[in-house]
């Protein structure tokens, strides 16, 4: 397997492992904070020694024993903890008054906070288990109650160094109140060597019924043993604390003694040490978990960056756009008319060479074609030659690479003015003539025109139809205007030759050979304009893997290009304005942008799955709304139906997830310095009969 592949499958399960352990750990279940317990139901499995019997029940024998605390005894125990701010209050209370406690603790609660549960077991409370994630024990199955309780025991383990065969259920009252699914969750667990301990009074803490009516409720009658139920977590429980400062006194003056469950009952001790493989488990777990809640909230600030850069860039995309568009009604200067030379790169374009040198020799500009077979093995340059056409040349080479093409037909122009396009892409008629009026400024060396998808009419050319639109066009607007264009596109683009003759052409150290000479001639100190009126139509890939081959291609090649180019971020002038400008732009809304989108989708589902998913579904359509507003502005501009913007919500589920797996693929596959081979596309021959063009009104 390659090293990219390793990196990636690594990222998606740590990631996945993650969520799915905060995620059940914190948000599966969750505290009734009106402490109720669920209906108690059948009762006629439940023996009547323990139905009428003490707390403390062993239910692991062919038996049930059930135990009853002795006269003038009181048991303290407090279910729920640890909580950060009321359990050291608790503990501070019971140290003052030098009575112990049993706290029965909750596993997410003892990972959160282990010195906490360390304090405890050192000042000689007793500790005693409550399920790592607080569920009603009944409602689950047998082999999660077994996990629940073993994460428990692992999590006390890891904190305190201790175990512990003490068990209340959550949600649990005094044995008068066991039904028969209480039963089945006591005789599973009993068999697993734990001892339940119920309650014979509550305090009701949970209701915050005031200090006066917690002490009524908490004192005994007469002088019975009692085991008390308080909460040092679940909420506010500053009645409970002023609550036992007011008990506790009371009861020693009665001549009550304060012991825990091991102590009244006359057990062996709960707490015994536990083994180092235990232990090692146990701060294993705490690790994992206090991860997986770091790894969340790392989660949670990368998506808010996400957020913020796509609306930031939304925002600034469209402002930019509506300026460009004002400037762009302006004459660039005396008009250009003189021949240029038009270059087409061709290997295996028989499906649609003739198409396209067809639509060049119908332009309204003079031009010189020159097509370039690239050692063609399907009789490309025959079938230009077959046509017979004025003003085209065909010129054959063995196969060396499109840059290798570009250069041969470079070296090949008579004209000043050369124009590159790719051989599966047909041009309007006025396509030339708009995009070399341009260079009457002396100080353009390139310009970029505006490409459109030819088949768009299945859903994924819809897609691409819209990203081109909407993405590509866009962008190019704002690089237009900030002079920070970073990629002139192979299918429709034109250039000073003087420029290309002081940069050494084309070439061919990266895969994204338009986006290298692009920045390389900015380097050199020219500029690159948007001319959104010279059209051309492209074909794009008509499957997800061809898809995904062009622009995984495209994202590798573009990273290269980048690394490449990095020291224009130092220069001066031009070249200093794309550095600082356009590769920045780039860094953040083409590789850090892409590489959070997938946060969007991850976060979505695991807040379907844990969260309010009303809350997740309304944060979706926003994000959604941002995507349309955005489409339905960027076709107003470019002159396009709004008709295809209804696959768009469809687009977030296939196509939006497949472009970003490019670019986290692409990263992966520099970071792990693996070297990509160039990825022909399958030509379709789709340009038979062009979309009608809206910004010309002719078909080219």
């Amino acid at each position: 397997m390659r090293t990219h592949w390793v990196l990636l499958v690594t990222m998606v399960l740590t990631l996945t492992l993650t969520l799915l352990i905060e995620g059940y750990t914190q948000h599966m279940f969750g505290f009734q904070d009106d402490g109720g317990n669920p209906p108690q139901g059948p009762v006629d499995q439940v023996p009547t020694s323990v139905e009428n019997g003490g707390p403390v029940i062993s239910a692991g024998g062919a038996k049930p024993v059930s135990l009853t605390p002795p006269a003038h005894t009181v048991v303290l125990s407090f279910d729920d903890g640890p909580d950060p701010t009321w359990t050291p209050k608790v503990l501070a209370t019971l140290e003052r008054h030098h009575v112990p406690a049993t706290f029965f603790l909750v596993g997410t609660g003892v990972t959160a906070q282990p010195d906490l549960v360390a304090r405890m077991a050192k000042d000689h409370d007793e500790l005693g288990l409550h399920s790592f994630t607080h569920p009603y024990l009944p409602s689950l199955p047998g082999w999660q109650r077994t996990m629940e309780m073993r994460e428990d025991q692992l999590a006390v383990a890891g904190a305190a160094g201790v175990t512990s065969n003490l068990f209340r259920p959550p949600y649990s009252s005094g044995a008068d109140a066991v039904g028969n699914a209480d039963w089945a969750t006591m005789r599973q667990l009993g068999k697993l060597g734990y001892l339940t301990v119920l309650v014979t009074q509550d305090s009701e803490d949970w209701q915050k019924p005031g200090v006066k009516t917690i002490v009524r409720n908490a004192t005994p009658p007469g002088a019975t043993g009692q085991v008390l139920l308080f909460h040092d977590a679940g909420g506010d429980r500053a009645q409970t604390v002023a609550a036992l400062d007011t008990l506790i006194p009371r009861l020693k003056a009665r001549g009550y003694r304060f012991q825990t469950v091991s102590q009244a009952f006359h057990l062996a001790d709960a707490n015994l040490p536990s083994s180092t493989g235990e232990h090692l488990l146990g701060v294993g777990l705490l690790w994992l978990l206090k991860g997986a809640v770091w790894g969340l909230d790392a989660l949670d600030m990368l998506l808010l960056v996400a957020g913020l850069l796509g609306i930031l860039r939304a925002v600034i995309s469209m402002i930019a756009a509506a300026r460009h568009r004002r400037e762009a009604r302006k004459e660039w200067g005396a008009p250009v008319t003189e021949p240029v030379s038009v270059i087409v790169p061709a290997y295996n374009e028989s499906a649609g060479i003739e198409a396209t040198v067809r639509s060049l020799v119908a332009s309204d500009h003079p031009v010189e074609i020159i097509v370039v077979d690239d050692g063609s093995s399907d009789g490309t340059a025959d079938i230009v030659e077959a046509l017979g056409l004025p003003g085209v040349r065909v010129i054959r080479q063995r196969n060396a690479g499109k840059p290798a093409a570009l250069n041969t037909g470079i070296a090949a122009a008579s004209h000043e003015i050369v124009v590159m396009m790719d051989g599966d892409t047909v041009f309007e008629p006025d396509a030339v003539r708009h995009l070399v009026q341009p260079f009457s400024d002396p100080g353009v060396g390139a310009v970029s025109g505006n490409a459109k998808v030819v088949n768009r009419r299945g859903l994924l050319g819809r897609w691409q139809h819209i990203e081109y639109v909407v993405g590509f066009n866009l962008d190019r607007r704002l690089f237009d205007l900030a002079r920070c264009m970073p990629t002139v596109p192979g299918a429709i683009g034109a250039w000073r030759r003087a420029a290309l003759v002081r940069v050494g052409g084309v070439s061919e150290a990266t895969l994204a050979e338009d986006t290298d000479l692009t920045m390389a001639i900015w380097r050199d100190g020219w500029r690159v304009v948007y001319e959104e009126k010279a059209i051309a139509w492209t074909e794009a890939p008509a499957s997800l893997g061809a898809l995904w081959r062009q622009r995984y291609r495209w994202c590798y090649g573009t990273l290269q290009a980048m690394w490449k180019h990095r020291g224009a971020a130092r220069q001066s002038g031009a070249a200093g304005t794309f550095g600082r400008r356009g590769l920045l732009f780039l860094l953040l809304f083409q590789v850090l942008l892409p590489l959070l989108a997938p946060l969007v989708d991850v976060l979505s589902v695991y807040g379907l799955l844990f969260l309010d998913p009303v809350h997740v579904l309304l944060l979706w359509c926003s994000f959604l709304l941002v995507q349309v507003v955005t489409g339905v502005y960027a076709f107003r501009l470019d002159g396009e139906r709004l008709g295809p913007l209804w696959s768009l919500p469809f687009q977030q589920f296939v196509y939006r997830q497949l472009m970003y797996l490019v670019v986290v693929q692409s990263v992966a596959t520099a970071l792990s310095g693996s070297r990509l081979r160039w990825q022909r596309m399958e030509r379709y021959g789709s340009h038979q009969e062009p979309p009608l063009s809206p910004a010309s009104g002719t078909r080219g």
